[in-house]
């Protein structure tokens, strides 16, 4: 056991520790990129934001660098290996129905709340705040330290890319932007279209016409909307409507239909989840495919509905698709349709994420799901495919931040494995570890993001003699 009290040293600090983090969460780092300069790449407040954190470490004595105004470090320590910790201060936007202030940082019933006081302020806090009192405490060392700030984990990730093209990659390190104890395995993560090919025999047969039908934003949401909008042959459309009626009670899903310029316009609810898991949602596109695939369609439309209808409708593990895949770390391939479009003129198209196991190779499975389109009249456009992430139990890493968390804590520090990516992934050898610790909420995302301002003090006790051990 080390012989420090790491958590009584942040005590100490704790009203420093509490103003900075209120300086930091004050700061609106949403990314802006209407109104990028050179200066700021990615917007005025992003920027704002990096620039605190580098005069923070200026003020304590650490070594900073700006590396092209989209990242930076703060450094500590010499030594030919480096230790790095992962942070980034940007945030997603706030979003409506705070009940205080979101760039307010107020204290209410001992929590923080902000926009980024969870994902991912207030764990770079702590991270700054364990490695000032490793300094502060003037330990011995044998590595150097760097914490590395981040300016766009939020969306595109440039921020990791310019930084390792200008800088080390670490030799070790950790990530405070998810869970306790320690996240050691994130699945692969591909994201694409696929696209229905043009046909020749665009017959407009069938009794009813689909003009336009949508569900959906993003690739990693469960869609809780659809709406379709139908031409239906005279008499058609008094029995489609007592169909879907009938559809609706069966399915026991909320739901309505209107005529609009006598077009027959039918719209359906889900429930919104997070893609990585598609079956605590319900896809409300899916539903509505169930529903038109039963109907007597146009040729197009038949070709585009019956395909999402035998491949995807009640299979969110790809086995229909014949891609099913899964292994004892992380578990199995999930597949989340988070977009469906179709248009009478365009065809259609269906927007998904592929979460994939740490042993599953993508590039062997797309080649499967390749040669399956063509003979359907399909093709995959807008690839992009991010390596699963896997650190082994065994190594010295997981070892040594589960002796810290045990001895910080009292409880097992069970090894977790996820399906959403982390910025651990950016290091070849790093995993994600903290600040929410097992039962609390996760608020990330969501209107009245809060922080247990114990539970922060505590996650940086953690981090201070994660960083200590590893780096001694």
């Amino acid at each position: 056991m080390s012989s420090i009290d790491w958590l009584n040293e942040i005590h100490i600090r704790k009203d420093s520790f509490i103003k900075d983090l209120q300086g930091l969460l004050q700061i609106k780092s949403v990314l802006d990129e209407e109104n990028a300069t050179e200066e700021a790449p990615l917007g005025q407040g992003v920027k704002e934001a990096l620039t605190f954190m580098l005069q923070l470490g200026e003020r304590d004595g650490f070594i900073s660098k700006n590396v092209k105004n989209i990242a930076g470090h703060l450094q500590y320590g010499q030594g030919e290996e480096i230790l790095g910790i992962l942070c980034h201060v940007d945030v997603v936007p706030e979003g409506d129905g705070w009940s205080s202030d979101p760039y307010g940082a107020e204290i209410r019933d001992g929590k923080i709340y902000a926009r980024g006081a969870l994902d991912d302020k207030g764990p770079t806090m702590a991270a700054y705040y364990a490695l000032k009192i490793v300094k502060d405490l003037n330990v011995p060392l044998s590595k150097e330290i760097r914490i590395i700030i981040g300016t766009d984990e939020e969306s595109d990730w440039r921020c990791v890319d310019t930084y390792f093209k200008e800088e080390k990659m670490p030799d070790i390190g950790f990530a405070p932007d998810a869970d306790f104890p320690i996240i050691y395995a994130e699945k692969g993560i591909s994201d694409f279209d696929i696209v229905q090919l043009p046909k020749d025999d665009n017959v407009s047969d069938g009794a009813v016409r689909v003009l336009q039908f949508a569900s959906g934003r993003r690739y990693n949401m469960v869609p809780d909307f659809a709406s379709v909008s139908l031409e239906a042959k005279e008499g058609a459309q008094t029995e489609v409507i007592q169909r879907y009626q009938n559809f609706l009670k069966e399915k026991d899903l909320p739901g309505k239909y209107y005529i609009d310029n006598g077009d027959l316009v039918l719209e359906i609810e889900g429930i919104s989840a997070h893609g990585l898991e598609p079956n605590n949602g319900i896809n409300a596109g899916l539903k509505l495919v169930e529903f038109l695939s039963s109907l007597e369609l146009d040729s197009k439309a038949r070709h585009y509905f019956h395909f999402v209808r035998d491949y995807f409708v009640n299979d969110s593990r790809g086995k229909k698709l014949g891609i099913n895949y899964h292994d004892d770390i992380t578990g199995d391939l999930t597949l989340n349709v988070g977009i469906l479009e179709f248009d009478s003129n365009k065809g259609g198209k269906l927007g998904q994420t592929v979460r994939y196991p740490v042993t599953n190779n993508m590039d062997d499975t797309k080649v499967k799901l390749d040669a399956l389109l063509e003979k359907q009249g399909f093709h995959i456009t807008n690839f992009s495919d991010s390596k699963p992430h896997y650190v082994e139990k065994e190594s010295e890493l997981i070892q040594t931040l589960s002796k810290v968390y045990v001895e910080q804590t009292g409880e097992e520090a069970k090894l977790i494995s996820i399906g959403g990516g982390t910025y651990a992934r950016s290091l070849e050898k790093g995993v994600a570890f903290g600040p929410l610790f097992p039962g609390r909420e996760d608020i990330a995302h969501k209107k009245d993001e809060y922080m247990y301002l114990e539970d922060l003090l505590k996650a940086t006790a953690i981090y201070a003699q994660a960083i200590y051990e590893l780096a001694k």
